[in-house]
Formats: structure tokens, C-alpha cells, sequence
């Protein structure tokens, strides 16, 4: 009998409502205290600093001290890409139901279809995938990148392709944004070293891909330095 990973140790991590909104609350990119992670959770101090150690200890967290004050962030984009697809997964079988009723002639005539994803119009118009865009503009961006032949999608994944390139450089970035840097030379970028430059990202509200690997972090930090877009002091709108 082939071994596997043991999925359900993990899973249930992810199980428990309080280290759900912890991880949630990751989603924004940006390192927290036990204490802010706590309080997202409502629990106290002693509750929270439990929660978040077990988070670390199955490789959800990365923690990282300066000072007094111990922060903690998602371990990578991985796991922010296994949160943003449960997120879109777990609203999956409402939507489904309602698409098989209203192909039965069940559904009320002039009833709004279900809506996926976030209420607030704002979450779902642009918001913060850990490190890239989504919601609408960022399916958006995704749609015409590929309607221009700038990505090209193949059995092996999405790359860049050469005309693609070539516009990526226009919008002021150089090649060597887009090699990622050696792990032995910048150790804290290990995990984006070895991601890929392009890669498909269910997103949670359109329930299509939008763009992430390290291009997609790429050209939100660009969209940011030409003031395309603005990041409020808190929240992933």
C-alpha cells in the first residue's frame, strides 16, 4: 500500500473556527501579534499564543521576533493559495444546489442568483490574495493578459510568453524581477524562489483563475508604485 501525506492531521488545523479567522486574518499579507491574532478570534492572550503554536507546528505559520514582539505570517504562498481555494470551494455546494433547482424549474422567477464570495462590494471588486490581486479586477487582469497572448497555458502549467515579456519590461520592471533569487542568497525568500513565475489561483468570488506566483506578486507591487491601485491601512479591499 502506497503512503501519504497524512491530509486529515492537517486538516484538522484548519477545523477550528478560531484558527480559521486567525488564518483569515493572514490573508491580508501583513504580520500579526498573538495578541492582534487573538483578537480577530476573540480569545485572550494565553487561548491565542495555544492556537497560534499549533499553527506553527503544522507549518501554517512562520514566526519571526523583533524585540519583545513575536510576529507571525502565513509560511508561504501555499498555504494562502490552500485558504483562498477553500474559501471558494466551501460556498461551492449552495451554489451547486441552487444551479440543479433552477434547472428543474424549482427556482422562483425573479429570485437573485446565489452569490459567491465576500457581501462587501469593495472585497469583491479588488482585494489582497496574501501577496496578489483578486476578486474582479484581478480575474480581470488575468482575462487580458491571456486574450493578448501574453500568457500561454499548457498541460505543464501558465507561463510568460515572450511577447508577454516584453510587455511585462514596458510597465518598468526588468528581467531580473522576474528570475527569483537564489535561497542560499536571501534564505527568507526560499519559498518564492521556488515558485513558479505564473500560476492559476481559484479565486473565491468570480470562481475563476486570477493571477499568482511570483508575477502576479510582481505586478501588484508595480500597480501599487504607479498609484493604479491603493491599500488601505487595514483589511484585504
Amino acid at each position: 500500500m502506497t503512503e501519504s501525506p497524512d491530509i486529515s492531521a492537517l486538516a484538522a488545523q484548519l477545523a477550528d473556527p478560531a484558527r480559521a479567522r486567525m488564518l483569515l486574518a493572514l490573508m491580508e499579507g501583513r504580520a500579526l501579534t498573538v495578541s492582534e491574532l487573538g483578537a480577530v478570534a476573540g480569545l485572550g492572550k494565553a487561548g491565542a499564543s495555544e492556537q497560534c503554536s499549533r499553527l506553527e507546528a503544522a507549518g501554517l505559520l512562520l514566526a519571526e521576533r523583533q524585540g519583545r514582539h513575536k510576529y507571525l505570517r502565513l509560511a508561504g504562498s501555499h498555504v494562502a493559495r490552500l485558504i483562498e481555494t477553500m474559501m471558494a470551494v466551501a460556498a461551492m455546494p449552495a451554489t451547486a444546489s441552487s444551479t440543479v433547482r433552477a434547472k428543474a424549474g424549482t427556482r422562483k422567477p425573479g429570485l437573485p442568483a446565489p452569490q459567491t464570495g465576500p457581501r462587501d462590494p469593495a472585497l469583491r471588486a479588488a482585494r489582497l490574495c496574501y501577496n496578489h490581486l483578486a476578486g474582479a479586477l484581478g480575474v480581470q487582469v488575468y482575462r487580458s493578459l491571456s486574450a493578448r497572448g501574453y500568457l500561454a497555458h499548457a498541460p505543464g502549467g501558465l507561463t510568460l510568453t515572450t511577447e508577454g515579456r516584453i510587455f511585462i519590461l514596458s510597465l518598468g520592471l526588468a528581467e531580473a524581477d522576474l528570475a527569483p533569487a537564489h535561497p542560499a542568497a536571501h534564505p527568507a525568500a526560499h519559498s518564492a524562489a521556488r515558485a513558479p513565475l505564473c500560476r492559476d489561483c481559484l479565486d473565491w468570488s468570480e470562481r475563476q483563475s486570477h493571477l499568482g506566483g511570483l508575477l502576479g506578486r510582481l505586478l501588484l507591487a508595480r500597480f501599487q508604485v504607479l498609484d493604479w491601485l491603493r491599500r488601505p491601512a487595514e483589511g484585504r479591499a
